[in-house]
């Protein structure tokens, strides 16, 4: 083949897995913040701020799990069974945070229970995510061409401390969020815990990225040998550059840069899982070329994607400017 196929569509599902993250982390965030909202019109209006565009969000979860599904059935058929349990975790808090969104319009005495569900459902498919991600960090077990593991593997210190990163690192996308979407009380608010929260999630992501090159020893190597050991200098001072940023955005109260910030180190981050998998989709063992369908299935499926993948972006494109500015408190989701 003249291109490698099985490389561009690692970038395809790496790419739709950073877009599901950044677009649907924040709205994830909000239900994290939910409990800390008070009063009804301040939670309908959070709520309003992502009620157009959610489910949008969600196709590219969807794209990357059907994609990995179609183009890589080595890496679905070995991580799904390691990681059960956190994926069916995160399936369960989708639905009720998805279901919320529905149910809690229509009713009054019972409201406070799809509040519940919707910031429940919320922090269970954060912390489900992060301790997904954190078990795929630290390796999963292979034997020949299956999960050789333990039901218990994917739950170790390493994988809770990734959870609890990406809880605390959507709650911060979350309050950003708002402070670009409101005025009066939840912008005020949401400045306030914006702080506390960009400090415990680059303190977090300073512990992670500590730990991990020392998770495999071809983490070790990527990082601390040259060439790629300039990643090493470089990666830190995006990050540094990038945090300055939000500092100057929140002091500021400029209430749309915080926001771009907060995606940016998230950004960098994947970036940097990246560059620590490379070129493995299931450290330590699978590669991306041993994993992948045959070159016949990935151009097959290809010729879709060059269809879908336009249309799902000009669909989210169109929806995020559609809605753009500040949300109006007097209208909303009904």
């Amino acid at each position: 083949m003249i291109f490698d196929l099985a490389f561009i569509w690692a970038g395809v599902i790496a790419f739709a897995v950073l877009t599901y993250v950044v677009l649907d982390g924040f709205d994830l965030g909000i239900g994290i913040l939910f409990p800390l909202i008070k009063g009804e019109k301040n939670k309908d209006l959070a709520m309003n701020t992502v009620a157009p565009v959610w489910d949008g969000n969600e196709t590219w979860l969807v794209l990357g799990g059907g994609g990995l599904y179609a183009v890589f059935p080595l890496v679905y058929a070995i991580v799904l069974p390691a990681l059960y349990a956190p994926i069916i975790a995160m399936l369960i808090g989708l639905i009720f945070r998805g279901v919320a969104f529905e149910f809690r319009w229509r009713t009054v005495k019972g409201k406070f229970l799809w509040d519940w569900a919707f910031s429940g459902g919320s922090i269970m498919a954060a912390f489900a995510q992060g301790i997904a991600l954190g078990a795929l960090v630290q390796g999963i077990e292979v034997s020949g061409r299956a999960y050789s593991g333990g039901n218990w593997d994917w739950l170790t210190p390493f994988s809770v401390l990734t959870g609890i990163s990406v809880v605390i690192g959507y709650a911060l996308l979350g309050s950003t969020w708002l402070v670009m979407k409101t005025e009066g009380y939840v912008r005020d608010l949401c400045y306030r815990l914006s702080w506390g929260l960009a400090i415990a999630t680059l303190g977090l992501i300073g512990v992670v990225s500590l730990i991990t090159p020392f998770l495999n020893p071809e983490y070790l190597t990527r990082w601390f040998s040259w060439p790629t050991a300039g990643f090493t200098l470089i990666m830190p001072a995006m990050m540094m550059y990038t945090s300055w940023r939000l500092y100057k955005g929140l002091k500021e109260k400029n209430d749309v840069e915080p926001f771009l910030a907060s995606l940016s180190i998230f950004i960098l981050s994947f970036a940097g899982i990246g560059i620590s998998f490379y070129p493995y989709m299931v450290p330590p063992n699978v590669t991306i070329w041993q994993a992948a369908a045959p070159d016949s299935s990935l151009a097959f499926v290809g010729w879709g994607a060059l269809f879908l993948l336009p249309m799902i972006l000009t669909y989210t494109a169109y929806s995020y400017w559609v809605f753009r500015g500040k949300v109006d408190p007097d209208q909303g989701y009904h």
